[in-house]
């Protein structure tokens, strides 16, 4: 019997997956950022999405059924924006607790997000990986497009990098 499970989320994980949002970006992101930039970006950033979280396509994986150690998931809108393209997913929102970092948990939840995102038709995923994140992604055969900037709130410029797979 497994020790991890993962599973869909709902309204009612948002406490969970923001406390796990920021104890992984407030962590994980510190060598990869000014402070000041982090700071302002972490208002944005360390918060649970309530429409992800209810969307069906947002994963919570749980050690032992009952400590969130990561989440992540997918949407077919590009983040930002309300655009969608035809057979293109995005990945939204993925982190690992930073006491839980380095042991494949993050890759069990995108195995979930490509199993349904596949099942629905989607052939390719897109992400903005935060800079520390794009090994990870790479890890699970992602291709760095390049540099890329977020918006995060009205003033906050969020340098990132755009990645891309396809999906078999």
């Amino acid at each position: 019997m497994t020790r991890l499970s993962i599973r869909q989320t709902t309204p009612e994980d948002y406490g969970s997956v923001t406390r796990i949002l920021q104890h992984a970006y407030t962590n994980l992101l510190v060598s990869a950022y000014e402070p000041d930039l982090l700071s302002a970006a972490l208002q944005s950033m360390a918060r649970a999405n309530p429409a992800l979280l209810a969307s069906g396509a947002y994963f919570i994986a749980e050690w032992e059924g009952r400590t969130p150690v990561a989440c992540g998931g997918w949407s077919r809108q590009r983040p930002g924006t309300n655009s969608v393209e035809d057979g293109v997913g995005h990945l939204r929102h993925f982190a690992t607790h930073g006491d839980w970092a380095g042991h494949g948990i993050g890759g069990e939840v995108y195995a979930e997000c490509e199993a349904q995102a596949a099942a629905a038709g989607v052939g390719v995923f897109e992400c903005y990986a935060t800079l520390n994140a794009e090994r990870f992604y790479q890890s699970v055969g992602f291709e760095t497009v390049g540099p890329f900037t977020v918006r995060l709130g009205k003033s906050v410029d969020f340098p990132c990098v755009k990645m891309r797979r396809e999906i078999p």
